[in-house]
């Protein structure tokens, strides 16, 4: 099978032949339709995220078809979980001590096949073609799952208006919260676009917002923003941190925090946010935006993610 390989940190992403990997016990063998890239496969492309499997498949945002019976399946991050762990045993298994991610520890979807745990697939909503529905699986998820975890906001800060932040917008604002997006500074494509989407004011992340807000959620991977996003906090409020990785944060006066204001992470997610987020996306409806390249140009398309040219995701097409 043609798969684009991660050999080393900073090393572009070779094509290879490779066999066609064999299922285990309880795995599926996948032919990938469509896999959409994602800044944790950056990070881990930039060394950023430590002792990846190599040689590494990257992409965990799959859908494609299962060889034999044709039914499509969608494959995440969470490729595995051990179940017996105390985070698997309380119901939260994006804790788990012994996971397996996919594109991490386990090859993803940079390739023509990829080996999946049955009971970690999900089932893409009908609505969605397959490359429309890649973005669900990472972006909508992990955007979700943040979402939840900024409560029930009434006014939302979204720092970063990437993958994630444009299906975020739209569910937030179908849940009737209002929505201010901060950009990038000068970033007017991106502001604009937020606004398409329903933000009701979307500016520079340099600059305040224009009322305080209840939540903020940080998508961008940048620390500089945890204490500008908890200066734009009400009190009582919460910073979301959304990312896998985050570069330092800087240090910040108590006082920025005092007021019942808190900091938290958001890492991985559960089988129980995918069915959740899936069954809500058609109802919004969540529309994705995309940009598709071959397979063969995965390194174009990390390398358009990282320049921030991308409005919306990038997503790779397997012919």
């Amino acid at each position: 099978m043609r798969a684009m390989v991660f050999t080393e940190a900073g090393r572009p992403l070779e094509k290879l032949d490779l066999p066609v990997p064999e299922p285990g016990p309880g795995e599926l063998l996948i032919r990938v339709s469509a896999c959409a890239v994602c800044r944790t496969d950056l990070h881990i492309f930039d060394g950023e995220l430590p002792d990846p499997k190599l040689p590494l498949v990257l992409g965990h945002q799959i859908v494609g078809r299962v060889e034999g019976s044709g039914e499509r399946v969608g494959v995440p991050w969470l490729g595995w979980a051990d179940g017996e762990c105390r985070y698997c045993r309380s119901g939260r298994e994006n804790l788990c001590d012994f996971p397996q991610f996919t594109g991490f520890h386990r090859d993803g979807g940079y390739a023509e096949y990829v080996v999946a745990h049955e009971e970690f697939c999900h089932t893409p909503p009908e609505d969605y073609d397959d490359v429309a529905a890649t973005p669900l699986l990472c972006a909508g998820l992990i955007g979700f799952r943040a979402l939840r975890l900024a409560g029930d906001a009434a006014r939302l800060g979204l720092y970063g208006f990437g993958s994630s932040a444009h299906i975020v917008a739209q569910v937030a604002r179908h849940q009737g919260q209002r929505v201010f997006a901060l950009t990038r500074p000068g970033d007017q494509e991106g502001q604009e676009r937020a606004r398409e989407l329903g933000a009701e004011w979307a500016g520079d992340s340099d600059s305040p917002p224009p009322e305080e807000l209840d939540a903020a959620i940080i998508f961008a991977p940048v620390g500089a923003l945890v204490p500008v996003a908890l200066r734009a906090l009400a009190k009582g409020g919460v910073v979301v941190c959304a990312g896998i990785h985050m570069s330092d944060i800087p240090s910040f006066p108590y006082e920025l925090l005092w007021g019942e204001r808190m900091i938290r992470s958001v890492a991985n997610l559960t089988r129980q946010d995918g069915t959740d987020f899936l069954e809500l996306a058609p109802r919004v409806p969540v529309r994705t935006d995309i940009e598709t390249f071959p397979l063969g140009q995965a390194n174009t398309a990390l390398e358009r993610l990282r320049s921030g040219r991308l409005q919306g995701t990038a997503v790779l097409v397997v012919d």
